[in-house]
């Protein structure tokens, strides 16, 4: 598995896990543990969740698939806006972990922007931190301004990502976003990097991937793999659909191959407002 290096030195790998809509089909529970289980088995350790993820039956899903692997993994939850006040977000943490089952979290992230301002939940991230709660914090669906004000707001420059819809048909985020993260050395986290696997497969990703004899979303998800500096969290509720997406990573997209996937979902040649699933 390859990794990625974070701000502070610490390494990821580029491929990890999302959870959003798991937990919330009791018929579906033991498939998706297993499938995670098996993920982390596979090298995805990068495991993504949120409180606002069933309004936290996925973050109690994920603590008791990761029972018994929980030093094994780079665990990262998110705040709600209106929890991240200085105060708020402490409280909120606290939940996060009861739920998961942990006495910490590797990166932790205000889900979006909202109302609270900045300086507040940077107080209360860095107090997190410094009491051991969380190791590493960051932000989502951020934008390049947003991403601005962050970084010019004490303390802002302590971000350790952003995490945001990025994959072949939702390339936005290439104009500046990409290139603002790449110059202070943040990754970027793709999130719905097969497009929650809406992706039109009867073209150019379809006929790469019969040459290929893959899935046309392993092609799709390999694409977002060869962005540099870019973390892909594709979800797998099942093991066969986890072992899919690993596979996806030892794709490597030839040159022509790119060139006909650039061609056809065109890169963005001005500025796009952030998108946001």
């Amino acid at each position: 598995m390859r990794d990625i290096t974070l701000p502070g030195g610490e390494t990821v790998p580029v491929l990890g896990q999302g959870t959003w809509m798991m937990g919330e089909k009791p018929e579906r529970r033991r498939e998706e543990i297993d499938a995670l289980r098996l993920g982390v088995s596979l090298g995805m350790t990068l495991v993504d969740t949120a409180e606002m993820y069933g309004e936290g039956a996925t973050e109690r899903l994920v603590g008791e698939a990761l029972d018994g692997l929980r030093d094994e993994v780079f665990l990262v939850s998110k705040v709600y806006p209106h929890n991240a006040s200085q105060r708020g977000v402490i409280a909120a943490c606290e939940r996060s972990l009861e739920r998961l089952g942990t006495d910490r979290l590797d990166l932790y992230l205000l889900h979006w922007r909202g109302e609270v301002p900045l300086k507040e939940t940077i107080v209360g991230f860095e107090t997190l931190r410094q009491a051991g709660k969380i190791r590493h914090w960051g932000v989502s669906n951020f934008d390049t301004d947003d991403m601005e004000e962050l970084f010019d707001t004490p303390g802002g420059n302590a971000c350790a990502t952003d995490q945001v819809l990025y994959n072949l048909s939702r390339r936005g985020p290439e104009y500046d976003l990409a290139p603002w993260l790449a110059e202070r050395g943040m990754p970027m986290i793709a999130y719905s990097p097969i497009e929650q696997g809406r992706l039109r497969t009867t073209s150019v990703l379809g006929d790469i991937a019969r040459a290929r004899h893959v899935e046309p979303l392993q092609i799709a998800l390999a694409w977002v793999l060869h962005r540099p500096g870019v973390i892909a969290i594709p979800k797998a509720s099942s093991q066969a659909h986890m072992r899919a997406n690993r596979a996806a990573h030892d794709i490597d997209l030839t040159s022509d191959e790119l060139t006909r996937l650039d061609h056809h979902f065109e890169a963005p040649w001005r500025k796009r407002p952030l998108e946001m699933i």
